[in-house]
């Protein structure tokens, strides 16, 4: 009932203007497996190239609890990912980010060139608006995810929309801090839920980290959680650290008796299928 009614009102909005609308409906899954990724980035591509603006959101129907976005916030800037985009523009009921309430005369971060700009800085958890998903928080937490994957983010508010797009100094500006990834490897370090957590030694930490090679089960000292194979689980060193997060190849069920042991060794005692690693350097993303 809302998606038909909230389309209709952006139909009526845009089409004063001569400009048409389409709707598209995303999951996680979308952006995660390579296929559906590619279909997503053609269409979305064509509709720009016909002059059509995609009004995006979530496909809650089939979106599961551990497969989402979560909040929209987060779901454009894996859609600005998606599309190759200059900039994000994440518009809220606040012009723009503070250091502390604005009503307590907090003063206005204008520019943020990475996270420790952000230290000590209290953020709100919800808008004034009370509707929809997100507030404050999850949009400074997606203009992170863009910048520090090479999209430079605004964060203001609606009426400060036309200002923001004339180039004037309004708002929260984020700049770029890191290099662009792939959406997958966004969605695994940001957004995937994790089941559980291995714990390395020091000799896997090192691959892991330093090397950025593929966790073997020679390297896992212990684990935690209920999870299956296809999993997101944690890479963590002795005393806690984590290190990375990955897509696991082996159930919490399998994985107690090859700690400790070789590739070569498991593949002779319990067959061909556990010769190989428990997360794959391609699905690992350090944290």
């Amino acid at each position: 009932v809302g998606q038909g009614l909230l389309m209709a009102r952006y139909t009526q909005a845009f089409g004063a203007h001569g400009v048409t609308v389409s709707q598209v409906l995303l999951t996680a899954d979308d952006l995660m497996r390579r296929s559906q990724h590619t279909n997503a980035f053609r269409a979305l591509n064509r509709l720009l190239n016909l002059g059509v603006v995609p009004v995006v959101n979530e496909n809650d129907t089939v979106a599961t609890h551990e497969i989402r976005f979560g909040d929209n916030d987060r779901l454009a800037a894996l859609v600005a990912h998606l599309v190759r985009a200059d900039a994000l523009v994440l518009l809220s009921d606040v012009d723009s980010l503070y250091d502390g309430p604005p009503s307590h005369g907090a003063k206005r971060i204008p520019l943020v060139e990475g996270p420790h700009d952000l230290d000590g800085v209290s953020i709100g958890k919800a808008g004034k608006a009370g509707v929809g998903t997100g507030g404050m928080m999850t949009k400074v937490e997606a203009a992170t995810i863009a910048a520090g994957s090479g999209i430079h983010a605004l964060v203001t508010s609606t009426g400060n929309a036309a200002a923001a797009l004339a180039g004037e100094d309004v708002g929260t500006w984020f700049t770029v801090n890191g290099a662009r990834k792939p959406v997958r490897m966004l969605w695994l370090e940001h957004l995937a839920s994790v089941h559980g957590q291995l714990i390395l030694d020091d000799g896997a930490v090192k691959a892991v980290r330093d090397r950025h090679t593929s966790l073997l089960p020679a390297g896992i000292s212990a684990i935690s959680g209920d999870f299956e194979a296809g999993d997101a689980v944690e890479m963590a060193s002795a005393d806690g650290t984590v290190i990375a997060r990955g897509l696991v190849n082996y159930s919490a069920a399998e994985l107690p008796q090859m700690l400790g042991r070789s590739t070569k060794e498991l593949g002779r005692s319990l067959g061909s299928r556990y010769d190989r690693e428990v997360v794959h350097v391609d699905d690992l993303v350090l944290v």
